[in-house]
């Protein structure tokens, strides 16, 4: 059986090396037989739904170039349980397997398609609850008046100002500058609070 081996992690690092993953899928394939005929690897968050190595597998599993995919759990996979069902889907349609190592779970059976689906909901469940915690404590940092986001520069606002004086749209000048049109209006907005202060 010819297989895939997938890998992500979050960031470039120390810490987050894809190549922990790798000896693990490499490992298990060579005590199954199995012929490993790519490796892909993402440097990325999971809860992105489109990933530079996770497309190319995808469209190489479309061109059913391999009978499996390797992961070591299906967090790696994604971080949605609707994503994550898509994609099985997807790959069920082509005839393509999905196997974690280290959770045990093979869709070819019944009961790893149910385990699958499960253990996908308490992903999603997991990145929701760090969502909400960062929300919470970001409303928490506001409310104490603690300033979030990029700190201001003098220099760059004397830039900004020049530009418009010169008569360029927040667009114009945000290009010029390097800031969204938005951030650009909320700047100059500060910066007539702070002159009326």
């Amino acid at each position: 059986m010819n297989v895939a081996l997938y890998a992500r992690v979050s960031r470039h690092d120390k810490d987050q090396n894809p190549e922990n993953q790798l000896i693990k899928l490499r490992e298990f394939a060579s005590c199954h037989g199995w012929e490993v005929y790519a490796t892909y690897v993402d440097y990325a968050s999971g809860a992105k739904t489109s990933r530079p190595g996770f497309d190319k597998m995808l469209r190489d599993a479309r061109a059913r170039r391999f009978d499996a995919i390797l992961i070591v759990r299906i967090d790696r996979l994604a971080r949605s349980t609707r994503h994550l069902l898509n994609v099985l889907e997807d790959l069920r349609m082509r005839g393509v397997e999905l196997v974690c190592t280290d959770q045990e779970i093979d869709t070819t059976t019944p009961a790893g398609k149910l385990l699958f689906t499960v253990l996908g909901a308490v992903s999603e469940l997991e990145l929701d609850l760090i969502r909400e915690r960062t929300r919470d404590g970001l409303a928490r940092a506001r409310a104490e008046g603690k300033r979030l986001g990029r700190p201001p520069s003098s220099v760059l606002m004397e830039h900004i100002l020049e530009l418009r004086k010169e008569g360029l749209s927040l667009r114009e000048i945000g290009k010029s500058v390097g800031l969204s049109h938005q951030a650009v209006k909320q700047r100059l907005r500060r910066n007539r609070v702070q002159k009326r202060a």
